[in-house]
């Protein structure tokens, strides 16, 4: 086990999923359920994987490159209802009380944020990493010290995502997993992929031929062996391909001061923690707190 062991939490993404997972919950008149299911995942992911740093990462709420690229992107979404909205504000406030070190960056997404710090982080060696998110965006960063945390069923059931677990569950490597969403699109976030294939088609087609690329070009020499009905929809949105290839590429190089150092979990006053978990009724969180300290 390495010496370190990292935490970036997806955390637009984790509160989201948090929300949606929970029955409401407020005290005094304020929605809090999305950040008490938030710290549950969070405080499990801590003891799962022994975490002795932690980063969170944020999106925000301005347009990125992405919506430069594709009008269209992420353009089906519906606002998140307020008792949601109203939450981001209290989570970043227990993020603070816990001394986690936040970045958000106005332009990019979390994925991207998360994809450089992890990258960074990962050439530096001596740390395993560990983002914990709500969804599988991040597969694509999954390598020999970068792992994906992510929930079942359930917030109380983690699952981590390595090299082998991805295999297992797509077929294909980490470093694929773009060429792969690029042929079957995303439908949470509006990338449009090539219609008429699907998941399955879409991994057997990046294990025969290894990236969008290679296919396009096996194509382009009529020596791609692929159904009929398939080629076709290949070759009429060959520019979907690429352009869904673009957008769900994490960029790995935003500009970010990364202070490892102040990543340490631990560093944090006991009782400015207790004064903001009770003044959200997260009492029973406390002692749970104090046992997942490294």
């Amino acid at each position: 086990m390495a010496d370190n062991r990292l935490i970036i939490i997806d955390s637009s993404s984790l509160l989201y999923r948090a929300f949606h997972a929970l029955p409401p919950l407020d005290y005094k008149g304020q929605p809090t359920g999305a950040v008490y299911g938030f710290l549950l995942t969070l405080f499990k992911a801590i003891k799962d994987v022994k975490a002795t740093h932690i980063i969170a990462c944020f999106d925000t709420p301005k347009p990125t490159f992405r919506h430069a690229q594709f009008d269209d992107y992420k353009a089906h979404r519906l606002p998140p209802p307020d008792a949601l909205i109203s939450q981001f504000g209290l989570l970043k406030d227990v993020l603070l009380s816990l001394s986690i070190p936040m970045f958000e960056k106005e332009g990019f997404e979390a994925d991207d944020l998360i994809a450089t710090i992890a990258t960074q982080v990962s050439h530096q060696g001596g740390t395993e990493i560990f983002i914990v998110s709500g969804d599988l965006d991040n597969l694509q960063i999954v390598g020999q010290n970068i792992k994906l945390y992510t929930l079942g069923k359930s917030i109380k059931e983690g699952i981590i995502y390595d090299r082998a677990k991805v295999v297992e569950r797509f077929g294909i490597e980490p470093a694929q997993m773009n060429d792969f969403k690029a042929l079957k699109g995303d439908a949470s976030d509006n990338i449009p992929g090539v219609p008429g294939i699907g998941e399955k088609t879409a991994a057997e087609l990046i294990q025969k031929y290894g990236s969008v690329k290679n296919l396009y070009d096996e194509l382009a020499t009529d020596t791609a062996v692929v159904k009929p009905k398939i080629k076709e929809a290949l070759i009429t949105n060959k520019d979907k391909a690429f352009l869904s290839f673009q957008l769900v590429q994490a960029d790995r190089n935003v500009a970010v001061n990364i202070d490892f150092d102040s990543s340490r979990f631990g560093n944090f006053d006991k009782q400015t923690v207790e004064k903001t978990f009770i003044g959200l009724g997260f009492n029973s969180l406390i002692s749970r707190l104090e046992e997942i300290v490294f």
